[in-house]
């Protein structure tokens, strides 16, 4: 059915399936996986486990952020490595800690706007393979002694030569430190941390709290996972690897401050880890998933994406949350669980103050009343990124894939999946279980 203006009218879209790979630390057992044979694996997977012809699919589309220089296109050599036909397009997305997001509701517009009807999509992130840069004065030197045609001029070129130009640029500090503001991302969770008088307990407590829930959910995670072979086939690996069982308030009252070593409240045990992983969906029209015969897991309602300081960009949730809202007429009470990620305890506290907040719903919002509650009993019911990790990537696939999943499990309805994103945004998204 088409309308006046030629565009078809929005159709119905839903999330057929989803898988991913386990969560682990940078440095440990995925480390030897790069960002395309992690995204294959989950591909892979994703369609051993639905069965569907890899040439059904108008496009794939896949979320990552530190794109490896051997792949430029990530999403085009992921979905060759998975044994998706040539004639299938294939697109890589970048909106930072929101890629997995991005891949999931660039398809979505795609299909509401009639330019496809059958997506395999997203994220893959390594960041155990982020590289060391060279410096620009090693670089502007290199060149300079490239260019050297005769010994003399390879000898002056050597001169110039200083061991200081060989200090190297850290990939992934850069990678999390903001352009426009010029500071890393746990300083402005400390920032969040001053803002809303949250203290070095508070977060220490909501850390705990992800890691033992995550723990209580290994089994319930595992119908998540489709378990990976280590680079060297040693082993299998089957479980996120950061979860740590022995977890405690003592452990993690013994870490220093990392991002403000005098005043700071943020610490390595109360921020996400570095973290390696993929996740894979499959997202189509209610139609086209009628006429395969399908049963689908989920439809997605609705998603925005909301700017804000780059300085406090980690109360981003609230500001697209705000936005989601006001689009689909539903309350924050409306949702039956919600999954916040975990970039740092002090972010999701923030968060949980500002959604309850009258005068900042007032003063940021434009709102006369506070968003709502954050319960933390339907709050990331299974631990989040500061237990499971943050490959972010992938993050945005996984939320929504362990939100349907846990609505499943509990036979319950609708969903909220939101995250902050580096630079200052954020983004929500709303499901519902079918």
């Amino acid at each position: 059915m088409t309308s006046e203006s030629g565009v078809k009218d929005r159709e119905k879209v839903l999330i057929l399936d989803g898988v991913r790979t386990p969560l682990c630390k940078a440095g440990t057992d995925l480390a030897g996986w790069n960002a395309v044979e992690l995204g294959r694996m989950a591909f892979r997977a994703v369609l051993d486990r639905t069965g569907l012809d890899p040439g059904v699919f108008d496009e794939v589309i896949v979320g990552c952020v530190g794109q490896p220089s051997e792949a430029q296109n990530v999403a085009r050599a992921v979905a060759l490595a998975a044994g998706v036909p040539r004639s299938v397009p294939a697109v890589t997305v970048h909106r930072n800690c929101a890629s997995g997001f991005e891949a999931i509701t660039t398809a979505a517009e795609r299909i509401r706007l009639g330019r496809g009807q059958i997506y395999l999509v997203g994220g893959t992130e390594s960041m155990s393979n982020y590289p060391l840069l060279y410096s620009k004065s090693f670089t502007d030197w290199f060149a300079s002694f490239a260019k050297a045609k005769s010994p003399a001029e390879k000898l002056a070129a050597l001169v110039r030569f200083r061991p200081g130009m060989l200090k190297p640029r850290i990939g992934v500090v850069e990678g999390l430190t903001d352009y426009s503001c010029g500071i890393i991302m746990g300083k402005t969770a400390e920032n969040l941390a001053v803002e809303f008088s949250i203290s070095r307990r508070e977060q220490d407590e909501f850390a705990l709290m992800s890691h033992q829930r995550a723990i209580a959910a290994r089994e319930r995670l595992a119908e998540e996972i489709s378990p990976v072979p280590s680079a060297d086939f040693s082993k299998w690996i089957d479980q996120d690897n950061g979860p740590r069982e022995n977890q405690s308030m003592e452990a993690l009252g013994k870490l220093r401050p990392y991002f403000d070593r005098t005043a700071g409240t943020v610490t390595v045990g109360n921020a996400c880890p570095i973290t390696d992983g993929a996740a894979a969906m499959i997202v189509l029209s209610e139609s086209r998933c009628r006429s395969l015969g399908l049963q689908a897991k989920g439809r997605l309602l609705d998603w925005k994406y909301a700017g804000l300081d780059p300085h406090r960009m980690g109360l981003g949730p609230v500001f697209a949350t705000a936005r989601l809202l006001e689009a689909t007429n539903l309350r924050l009470s409306d949702f039956d669980l919600v999954e916040l990620n975990e970039a740092f305890a002090a972010q999701v506290i923030a968060c949980e103050r500002a959604f309850a907040s009258k005068e900042f719903a007032e003063r940021e919002l434009g709102r006369s009343l506070p968003l709502g509650t954050l319960d933390r009993e339907r709050l990331n019911v299974n631990g989040g990124a500061i237990a499971l990790g943050h490959p972010v990537g992938m993050t945005g696939t996984r939320l929504v894939l362990t939100l349907l999943e846990e609505l499943r499990r509990r036979e319950k309805t609708l969903g909220l999946a939101t995250l902050c994103i580096g630079g200052g945004q954020g983004g929500a998204v709303a499901v519902e279980r079918i």
